[in-house]
């Protein structure tokens, strides 16, 4: 079920403060403060309405019900199928397939994880508004945050500004890369590109990535065999096709990258990148969250086999 009202037991460190100190300590924006001060009956104290100035005490019980706003996307229920790591009524991590976009765009308004997730909300009979927290690319794979409503994504996008949401990746990339490894290059937009990224050390954003080597292996190809490397990154930022571009920087581009690659291993047939694990705080019950996506078939039969 879908989380709509929080309820907050006021502890001594808290007493004395106004309701809306509290609540923005919690991680209320001031844009859902605002919502709630323009709506009756949102905020109840001990049981009875209250303003948001009114000042707490030890022990009160201070109920909440969330603002919500319909979602300005209009989303065709399909049925697509994915998988689901973790659920409750605050947020829904995902295991994202290849070959699926996290939004519509022009031309494609129905085969998105968008579309999937309101058909599987529909089927529940639950509202649903759509708040993906880390973006992957089309055919990467693995752990996405999905929000359930709207403090959970106040306060889980303000986690991943802030850095406080720790991704780590696996990749197959070309080569026998170094054991461990940090990748310190700017990222900018390639010239008369609207997709591709390069290293701009003059215009381009600080992106930094870590890496280290889990195993090495081979694949064959129609030009002999090849040594690989599967690798475990680490991002300190987000920058768009981040870990695609520095490999690609440092000569040890992904398999399967059609657009930062050119050699011809083209296994597993999508830029080998998978969304491994998330650690994170969870947004409502502040309990520390590591949530984990299995190896992927493609990967998991390029590796063993050698």
């Amino acid at each position: 079920m879908l989380r709509t009202t929080l309820k907050l037991t006021i502890s001594p460190e808290d007493a004395g403060k106004p309701i809306r100190f509290h609540l923005r300590d919690f991680g209320f924006s001031s844009h859902l403060l605002i919502q709630l001060k323009h709506r009756e009956h949102s905020v109840f104290l001990n049981g009875s309405p209250a303003y948001l100035n009114t000042p707490l005490k030890e022990g009160d019980l201070l109920e909440v019900l969330l603002p919500e706003e319909e979602s300005p996307e209009k989303l065709v229920p399909t049925e697509i199928p994915f998988g689901i790591l973790y659920e409750d009524e605050d947020i829904l991590v995902i295991n994202k397939p290849s070959g699926m976009p996290i939004h519509p765009s022009r031309g494609n308004f129905e085969n998105t994880l968008a579309n999937a997730v309101a058909y599987y909300y529909e089927k529940l009979n639950e509202p649903f508004s759509y708040r993906c927290i880390n973006r992957l690319d089309r055919d990467t794979t693995g752990a996405l945050i999905l929000a359930r409503h709207a403090l959970s994504a106040c306060i889980l996008s303000a986690d991943m500004r802030s850095r406080n949401i720790h991704r780590t990746y696996l990749a197959l990339a070309e080569g026998i890369t170094d054991a461990e490894g940090t990748v310190d290059l700017p990222i900018g937009r390639k010239d008369a590109s609207i997709i591709e990224r390069c290293i701009d050390p003059e215009n381009g954003e600080r992106a930094v990535t870590h890496y280290k080597t889990l195993k090495t292996f081979q694949v064959e190809t129609e030009n002999g065999v090849k040594d690989c490397s599967l690798i475990e990154l680490h991002l300190e930022t987000g920058r768009t096709h981040q870990i695609r571009v520095h490999m690609h920087a440092i000569g040890h581009p992904l398999l399967g990258d059609s657009l930062y690659n050119d050699d011809e291993i083209a296994a597993p047939g999508r830029q080998a990148l998978h969304s491994r694990s998330l650690e994170f705080v969870h947004p409502i019950t502040k309990k520390a969250m590591q949530i984990t996506a299995p190896l992927p078939d493609d990967f998991h039969s390029i590796i063993t086999s050698d």
